[in-house]
């Protein structure tokens, strides 16, 4: 049997998690395809940066950075797309609301050749999901939708946690949003890449805003911005540092990967 392929680099961004940073840690670490963590503390007040630091000492694929003061998920990504350096990337959120074991079916249309981005749905054919607010399963509609009519993207839920990338892509995407507006930019500009981007049904594990959950209404206003700004008001040519370089290379991969195979990868 083969040995799996360590080409993944997971960027988890944390703010005050102490009661899941060990767990998500220990949960991603079992992935056969991981190549290193990078944990990106934006300035937590808790106890998140002694457990991290700690599982760094004792596993090398671990990469600890702290922000010196709080600048919000987008931030903390950027800094951690910057630190890696696996062929595939994927956003992997601190607080257990994503399973880790959804990670192989998200990236192995990746690993296969067949896609370049692949966004994990939660309301495709589902898989476990917690029944929370309906309020924001209908912003979530109501903002994918938007974003689709934009892209002309048909994607079922544009605000999943988990988007895995090729490498290249994520690291030579220029992401100027702050707070939660990572979603919504990174959808709009892989879709000006006009590259391979595929779906997969995840499970969620969602969180009661008195069990930590960060996201509110003004998050969503600035989407509906986002949405117009990233996809109207940015060209392709300001979205990524060399657009032609990235554009060239995924047309080269896709012209390797066998046109009779559907599933993509070796026989």
């Amino acid at each position: 049997m083969p040995t799996p392929q360590k080409c993944l680099s997971v960027i988890i961004p944390a703010y005050n998690e102490e009661r899941t940073t060990r767990r998500i840690l220990n949960r991603v670490l079992q992935l056969e395809n991981l190549l290193e963590v990078v944990f990106v503390d934006d300035c937590s007040a808790d106890k998140t940066p002694q457990i991290a630091q700690e599982m760094a000492a004792a596993d090398p694929r671990i990469k600890y950075l702290r922000h010196a003061v709080n600048q919000g998920k987008t931030a903390a990504l950027i800094t951690g797309f910057a630190a890696s350096v696996g062929e595939v990337v994927i956003v992997q959120d601190a607080d257990l609301e994503y399973n880790p074991d959804d990670i192989p079916s998200v990236i192995e249309l990746i690993i296969n050749g067949k896609a370049d981005v692949v966004f994990g749905s939660r309301f495709q054919v589902r898989k476990a999901a917690r029944v929370l607010y309906y309020y924001h399963y209908l912003a979530n509609k109501g903002l994918t939708f938007l974003s689709d009519l934009f892209t002309n993207l048909n994607l079922t839920d544009v605000e999943t946690g988990y988007k895995a990338f090729r490498g290249e892509i994520i690291r030579d995407m220029v992401i100027t949003s702050s707070g939660f507006g990572f979603e919504i930019e990174v959808t709009a500009k892989v879709a000006k890449l006009q590259c391979a981007i595929y779906e997969v049904p995840i499970s969620y594990y969602g969180r009661t805003y008195e069990e930590g959950k960060k996201i509110g209404m003004k998050d969503g206003i600035a989407a509906l911005w986002y949405i117009f700004y990233y996809n109207v008001l940015v060209s392709e040519r300001r979205s990524f540092r060399n657009f032609a370089e990235v554009q060239r290379v995924l047309a080269e991969r896709a012209s390797a990967v066998p046109t009779d195979d559907p599933i993509g990868g070796a026989a």
